[in-house]
């Protein structure tokens, strides 16, 4: 079993030495989400597409709002005269000892929230020993983003391709570079009704911004006669600019613009997977296989009949049974931005956890569980670890502390937000993470009101 990271335990006095250093934290100088909000919105106040494609949702934003209340619906139960001085927050994700239950999230074309990119969130997560998620629509290659992450953890995000060859060469790249889960997103046909991104045309893949992974791809450059590049897409994106230079007959923007259209044809062909072809990626993929957007108990039991390892219960996606090649979805992993109206993902996940199938299937180690959509604290952490989860992916925060701050930024928000569950964990009563998983009413309860 992996070493745990020597940051363990440390959280308890974070705090503490923000007190005795008479400074607010750095770089971002709060720690409430909010107002880090306020400061990525303000960063980017020149490139409002850019903010928005990271903060919007879908629809009217009810999925994201009900993600929200729903966790606010669950409270949690404090025990009293509980000797929980000394707190670990470590967790066991297929075989490894982590020193925390936080992933990272596999956001894409991150180029456009700032200009070191992919390379800023997974050096952080590396820093901190923090698993990283990479996505397939990362505005970086497989290459740079293992090499930034150093001998951190690091999965995989595949949107799967419409043809084997790539899709083997995507996955071959991923296994070389220490990537060691394979996260299959499950997807619609379509994009969710963005109306912030409509009403700008804002899509960055259209301009080339956020298919590195595919200009890198020797494979699928082979087709056109080229060499794969590691290119890094210019900051701040400019979509407006960007229209104006291709109009103009700018060869690099031209360029960019053709390929943006090639992979699209490659990744979002309209072909839909069904459970059936999961086998093609197990037999490809001898690590574990994860499926991401699961919302139904139904589906849970399912993945069991298919060699899936883990489950990320979360409705970026949707309750589906296909699995669809999606390249425009950005994996935010953040909740509400495909299908406005959606169950809460914390619903889900309670929905989930009662099927009798899961908890025997997870108990034996056949199937790992992880949330994500909403979380944003401490408490929401110990809430959805309590429900059942194993871990949690943490999207939106970080992504708002690396617009304000770079890679600084993210470890700020992965440091805060460890050191609130270090703290919502010990006034609670509890010593570690194995005294609040699954425990479900011994350890919260759900309130007849939104507070």
């Amino acid at each position: 079993m992996a070493v745990v990271h020597p940051s363990a335990g440390k959280w308890a006095s974070y705090s503490t030495n923000i007190y005795i250093s008479r400074q607010a934290p750095q770089p971002l100088g709060t720690v409430v989400f909010e107002e880090i909000e306020a400061k990525a919105k303000e960063k980017l106040k020149d490139y409002p597409g850019a903010f928005l494609f990271a903060a919007g949702n879908a629809g009217t934003n009810a999925t994201y709002r009900a993600n929200r209340k729903a966790l606010d619906k669950f409270a949690i139960i404090p025990r009293m005269l509980v000797n929980a001085t000394a707190r670990t927050l470590e967790t066991t994700i297929f075989g490894v000892t982590h020193s925390s239950p936080i992933f990272i999230a596999p956001i894409g074309v991150q180029g456009i929230f700032h200009g070191d990119a992919e390379l800023a969130s997974a050096a952080a997560a590396g820093k901190l020993g923090v698993p990283f998620i990479m996505s397939t629509a990362a505005s970086r290659s497989i290459e740079e983003v293992a090499a930034a992450n150093g001998n951190g953890h690091r999965w995989y995000q595949l949107y799967w391709p419409r043809t084997n060859d790539v899709t083997l060469s995507l996955i071959s790249r991923a296994k070389a570079n220490g990537f060691t889960a394979l996260v299959v997103t499950l997807d619609t046909m379509s994009i969710g009704w963005r109306p912030h991104d409509l009403e700008r045309a804002y899509m960055p893949f259209v301009h080339g911004v956020g298919i590195q992974v595919a200009r890198s791809d020797p494979v699928f450059m082979a087709r056109y006669g080229r060499e794969p590049v590691h290119e890094h897409p210019d900051f701040p994106y400019d979509s407006e600019e960007k229209n104006r230079l291709f109009l103009a007959g700018d060869e690099k923007t031209k360029e960019g613009v053709f390929f943006g259209i090639e992979w699209r044809k490659e990744c979002n062909s309209g072909l839909c997977r069904d459970w059936e072809d999961l086998k093609f990626l197990r037999d490809n993929w001898d690590g574990p296989l994860v499926l991401k957007g699961i919302q139904s108990a139904l589906d849970a039991e399912k993945v069991l009949e298919y060699g899936v390892n883990g489950i990320i219960v979360s409705n970026h996606g949707t309750q589906i049974l296909v699995l669809c090649a999606l390249w425009l979805t950005l994996p935010l992993l953040i909740g509400g931005r495909q299908l406005d109206g959606a169950i809460p993902s914390v619903y889900a996940l309670e929905s989930v956890m009662k099927s009798t199938k899961v908890k025997e299937a997870q108990a034996s180690g056949k199937l790992t569980v992880l949330f994500d959509s909403g979380i944003r604290t401490g408490p929401d952490i110990f809430k959805a670890l309590a429900l059942g989860a194993q871990a949690v992916l943490l999207g939106r925060p970080w992504v708002y502390g690396m617009v304000v701050g770079g890679e600084a930024g993210v470890e700020q928000v992965i440091q805060h937000t460890l050191a609130d569950l270090d703290k919502t964990l010990g006034l609670s009563g509890h010593k570690s993470l194995s005294e609040i998983q699954g425990k479900g009413e011994e350890v919260i309860t759900k309130l007849d009101f939104v507070p």
